[in-house]
């Protein structure tokens, strides 16, 4: 059967039981299905149940198991969908309109889509750049607008004027590479360069505004060259456009998508716009919508997330954003 193009081919295309299964089979297990318990390869079909038996341990099993899908009563052509939608919405998509879009709560969509960002985190510990790459590194903050608040969360939240009430985030950008997005607990010298170390090889030219807490990063093996922006936003190579431009689509869907987010899940909506920029189509890269869905797809075994955990009831508590 042809692969779908677009997002109503692939709303046909998954109306198909069948064809939900034999998608996220295929995208699972190269060589057929392998019992996620023991690793077996040799089972029962059983065509009624839409599942497989183990023949080595007698266990059953179905694609769902041991995936984001697991022990979701949603059937797998709304996850399909919800996962095409994630995949490909440049500012990102609002759990009420995914509820309404498929038919479900608004608090099973939410569940959904954080679901999702789980298959799109990374995890790489690969280092970016080396000798005769360029890394941009760049940190925001984010947090509410005061001017959309309501008068007493805003009383309650914004205790002072400037950064205090929002959360620093730090980026890193390889041109012609990917970005790396993560929340640090302060811009202090220790924190940003903890970073830099982590994620950046030693070699590479670094570009950094002139914030005093990147000072002594030539002494640690690394290029480094400042703009001041109080002066200029390009000094030839010398910038942070990149990552600017990076943050915007950040805040576009933060602000104009999902409006209210929790420091609590904040990775989480990072780590969704981040695979969308590395997956994002150019000259070199002409990915597609169908491709960035399969590459989320091929992200889903092996990651699990409870809604203990996604609700803050396993360390601190939350409450249902967009």
């Amino acid at each position: 059967m042809k692969k779908p193009r677009t997002l109503q081919q692939a709303m046909m295309h998954f109306a198909n039981p069948e064809v939900c299964i034999n998608t996220v089979a295929a995208a699972r297990w190269s060589n057929g299905p392998e019992c996620p318990a023991c690793g077996g390869k040799e089972h029962y079909s059983l065509k009624t149940q839409r599942r497989w038996k183990c023949k080595e341990c007698g266990r059953q099993f179905s694609v769902k198991l041991g995936t984001i899908f697991e022990d979701s009563p949603l059937s797998l052509d709304k996850w399909l969908c919800a996962m095409w939608l994630v995949a490909n919405c440049k500012n990102g998509i609002s759990s009420y309109e995914v509820g309404r879009d498929l038919g479900i709560t608004q608090k099973s969509a939410w569940f959904m889509l954080h679901r999702i960002r789980l298959a799109m985190q990374n995890g790489s510990l690969m280092k970016l750049g080396g000798k005769g790459t360029e890394v941009e590194v760049d940190e925001t903050f984010i947090g509410g607008a005061a001017r959309n608040m309501h008068r007493d969360k805003h009383r309650r939240r914004i205790t002072e004027t400037g950064t205090k009430d929002k959360t620093p985030v730090m980026g890193i950008l390889e041109r012609g590479g990917e970005v790396r997005a993560m929340m640090v607990p302060t811009r202090r010298k220790h924190h940003l360069q903890a970073e830099i170390r982590a994620n950046v090889k030693a070699g590479s030219s670094i570009y950094t505004d002139a914030l005093m807490s990147y000072q002594g990063l030539k002494h640690q093996d690394f290029e480094h060259q400042v703009i001041d922006h109080a002066e200029k936003y390009v000094d030839g190579r010398v910038h942070t456009n990149g990552l600017e431009n990076f943050w915007s689509l950040v805040k576009r869907g933060l602000k104009g998508t999902y409006v209210s987010v929790e420091p609590f899940h904040l990775f989480r909506y990072l780590d969704e716009q981040s695979w969308r920029y590395n997956n994002r189509a150019t000259d070199d890269n002409p990915m597609t919508d169908a491709d960035r869905f399969e590459a989320v797809l091929s992200q889903i075994a092996g990651k699990r997330l409870t809604l203990a955990e996604v609700t803050g009831k396993v360390g601190q508590a939350s409450s249902l954003p967009n």
